[in-house]
């Protein structure tokens, strides 16, 4: 086992004097919380024990923030990945003593969203999240406005007009990126898919027009079938993916815009083909790293997260400050594109 670390361990790695950490750990004179902030950091970086009581000193003379937070399907990394990066941007934030809600629903029913908002409303001052797009939905978002609590759009857009701001990628871009990496690297020319989870979902009809407008443009020689609705299951995807496979002997490639690619890759897996098709889905998790290795799939267009809740926060927080806009706006962070000799 390694040494526990030391205070002047934490003095050398914040660049401080140990008397610092001392008057950090104990509050019995003032420090600056930039100076303190550092020491908490340095802290959390070498394992010092005392980093939560650190933390508690920053904190202790600031007005809590209630932040809620709505995400989609706990038991999906992408989304377990995407609860932990919003914890992490709230405690690192500067000048504010913030108190973590997070919620997750699994289900794709607009009442079901309306029910969350609601409750997650009762505990949270400011809230982002991720939803499809439909009227209730937007409706409890101008309630929510009304009472003043202003809600961010995640990912997939909603409540244009009256959220306050959407924080993401540009989702057709992303479609439009899938459909040139599929039309370089497919082995064939031929027909080509999309699968979305449902059209209720913003982003994932963004992704598609995105996709089919790129092939209309500069590759009018593949053939974009009808889109399919995968209802985001790996179930749905795998039945119909082998079902498009065995159908059109020339699918050149695919692309699942929204999530059930393990239901894709476990297809592709299974079949073994001597000539798949190209194949691009969305975030980089472990089954997707895996997938790239195997060269299942071509590539995997990745939302930023940590720049994202870094970004969303900091949006929160001007919000509490001054007010919600009059007018809402869009936050468009650049999508990373993986290939399989990048992971």
């Amino acid at each position: 086992m390694g040494r526990r670390p030391t205070i002047t361990d934490l003095a050398e790695r914040a660049g401080v004097s140990v008397a610092t950490i001392d008057r950090v750990l104990n509050g019995r004179q003032p420090v600056r919380e930039e100076t303190a902030r550092k020491v908490y950091e340095a802290a959390r970086e070498i394992g010092y024990h005392a980093a939560d009581l650190i933390r508690q000193r920053i904190e202790r003379d600031l007005r809590p923030i209630r932040f809620g937070f709505l995400l989609l399907k706990e038991d999906q990394a992408f989304y377990r990945a995407f609860a932990a990066q919003l914890t992490r941007a709230v405690e690192e934030t500067p000048g504010i003593r913030g108190i973590v809600h997070i919620e997750f629903v699994r289900s794709q029913t607009p009442s079901d969203f309306v029910k969350a908002l609601e409750t997650l409303a009762t505990r949270a001052e400011v809230i982002g999240m991720a939803s499809l797009d439909h009227h209730l939905v937007t409706r409890t978002v101008e309630s929510l406005k009304a009472s003043g609590k202003a809600v961010f759009s995640l990912l997939s857009d909603f409540a244009q007009g009256v959220r306050d701001t959407y924080v993401g990628v540009n989702n057709m871009k992303a479609g439009r990126t899938a459909g040139w990496l599929i039309s370089r690297s497919a082995l064939r020319v031929g027909k080509v898919a999309v699968f979305v989870g449902s059209h209720r979902w913003h982003g994932h009809e963004l992704r598609e027009t995105g996709f089919r407008s790129y092939f209309r443009e500069h590759a009018p020689q593949f053939n974009v079938l009808d889109t399919l609705v995968n209802l985001d299951t790996k179930e749905v995807t795998h039945e119909a993916t082998v079902t498009l496979i065995d159908r059109y002997p020339d699918l050149a490639g695919f692309y699942v815009a929204g999530g059930g690619f393990e239901g894709a890759i476990a297809a592709l897996r299974e079949l073994d083909l001597v000539r798949p098709p190209s194949v691009v889905v969305n975030e980089l998790v472990p089954e997707t790293i895996d997938a790239l290795r195997e060269h299942l799939i071509v590539g995997v267009i990745a939302t930023p997260l940590e720049r994202l809740c870094r970004a969303l926060i900091d949006l929160m927080v001007k919000t509490l400050q001054a007010g919600p806009l009059e007018t809402s706006g869009q936050l468009f962070l650049p999508f990373t594109l993986h290939v399989p000799e990048s992971v």
